[in-house]
């Protein structure tokens, strides 16, 4: 069998970078109660958090709420070049100044005040007190300044909005390199919504990111893709982040991005195969001009035509049939397709899956105090035509919803069972693999400097 899943290493281009020493993770990052407690102050209010999109705010008093265990903030257009983000919480009592529906996400309107439906105090786009009812009895003492709503940073980068609770925090721009400068060049402010779901799921939101930052798990969780060629993938350790992607053939370098053609002996039909088979199966990782193009490939291609020539014709002709329709994909130069790979894991909890014309973003975050369950949200993105963007909105999708369709199901069959089979007490941590899934690794030695515990040991 591990003939048919393996790739000798020599066979393919890339060079290996040095292999780190086998590590293991100690299991109170994902089973401990104290630890998940811990996070609050000393992981949450101090990192940048992804909250959004900014065309989500498209007019001043558009807002949203972001709910991070006992914290939440609301997140609001104050003019038409400038979003501000406060504590969601009213100065007097402390009473959340907007609910969340019950079963959504988060709350989403439009206004110019907050009024709190306690006792009445109101607060304008700013985060101003601007009434409080029979405020004379305070005698002078509710200074304006007192009774404000307090600020809490934001900020925007590749078209998301960033919060973060830490008055003295660094610039999100400095947060986040080197995955800012690399993944610039896909203009991934430019891309918008195809679908987005979300559900509570039963395993620590890290077991969930880990289940989607490497590539070792392809071929064994997702033995359908086999048929289509070999998935060995690499793991980069970037900072505090870190970027995962496949290594590509001899003679196929450029094929190291999302849009991959499939193996096999002609590579038009196992590229027809293999993007059929994501789209029906997945509904990720590609799009319906991509789709078209590679079913037509067998007809517009002469047998025997060589893979790299299949690649070139295929992409270059869905790029033109996409700029025809209003949608230009960003020119991106190949090296910097090989050095951003596949997907971005931006510490501590966001995945940018990234491509030229889609991307497949994951996030994951607590569910309250129970390190057995988190919050987990998959969301695809596509350009499209301006003005011909889909209305979309997070969609609640319990794990056996038929919409996830096949492939996703079989990730989240592994994440539950791992979270589970890591409190069993023959399991004496994870170990991770030293090459692939150095991203794994990565996460819990950044962990580790803000939680203070947890950091990797050497497997010995």
């Amino acid at each position: 069998m591990s003939e048919t899943l393996e790739t000798p290493r020599e066979t393919v281009s890339a060079t290996a970078e040095a292999l780190v020493k086998p590590l293991t993770i100690p299991v109170e990052a994902y089973l401990s109660e104290e630890y998940a407690r811990a996070e609050r102050d000393q992981l949450w209010a101090k990192v940048w958090q992804q909250v959004g999109r900014v065309e989500e705010l498209p007019e001043v008093g558009s807002f949203l709420t972001y709910d991070i265990l006992d914290d939440s903030i609301i997140v609001m257009r104050t003019a038409p070049d400038r979003l501000r983000a406060y504590y969601n919480v009213c100065s007097h009592r402390g009473r959340r100044l907007v609910d969340t529906p019950p079963g959504a996400r988060d709350a989403r309107g439009r206004g110019r005040q907050f009024v709190c439906g306690f006792h009445g105090w109101r607060y304008d786009i700013e985060g101003q007190c601007t009434h409080v009812p029979e405020r004379e009895d305070w005698q002078g003492s509710l200074a304006d300044e007192k009774i404000r709503l307090k600020d809490v940073k934001v900020d925007t980068w590749g078209g998301w909005i960033w919060i973060n609770m830490d008055p003295d925090c660094e610039p999100l721009r400095d947060y986040l390199e080197p995955a800012a400068t690399l993944l610039d060049a896909f203009q991934l402010e430019r891309f918008r919504y195809r679908w987005r779901r979300w559900l509570v799921f039963d395993c620590n939101w890290k077991v969930a990111l880990e289940a989607f930052n490497e590539t070792y798990h392809v071929p064994y969780t997702h033995p359908e893709f086999i048929p289509f060629g070999s998935f060995l993938g690499w793991s980069r350790i970037q900072g505090r982040h870190s970027n995962i992607g496949f290594e590509a053939p001899k003679g196929l370098e450029e094929n190291q991005g999302k849009l991959r053609i499939g193996g096999g002996v002609d590579a038009r039909v196992s590229t027809a195969e293999m993007q059929n088979f994501i789209w029906e199966n997945a509904n990720t990782n590609t799009t319906e001009t991509l789709v078209d193009v590679a079913n037509r490939l067998v007809d517009e291609l002469p047998e025997g035509t060589p893979p790299d020539q299949v690649a070139k014709y295929w992409l270059e002709t869905a790029r033109r049939e996409d700029a025809e329709r209003g949608v230009v994909w960003p020119t991106v130069e190949p090296e910097i397709v090989a050095k951003s790979g596949t997907a971005w894991q931006i510490f501590p909890n966001f995945q940018i899956g990234h491509g030229q014309n889609n991307m497949l973003c994951y996030n994951a975050r607590p569910y309250g105090y129970d390190p057995d369950k988190c919050i987990f949200e998959v969301a695809v993105y596509q350009l499209f035509p301006q003005g011909e963007e889909p209305e979309t909105e997070w969609l609640y999708t319990p794990q056996d919803d038929p919409n996830w369709r096949t492939v996703l199901p079989q990730d989240f069959s592994n994440m539950a069972a791992v979270q589970q089979g890591m409190k069993a007490r023959g399991f004496t941590g994870p170990k991770p693999n030293p090459y692939r899934e150095r991203a794994t690794v990565n996460l819990h030695h950044n962990l580790a400097k803000y939680m203070g515990t947890g950091a990797p040991r050497e497997l010995d």
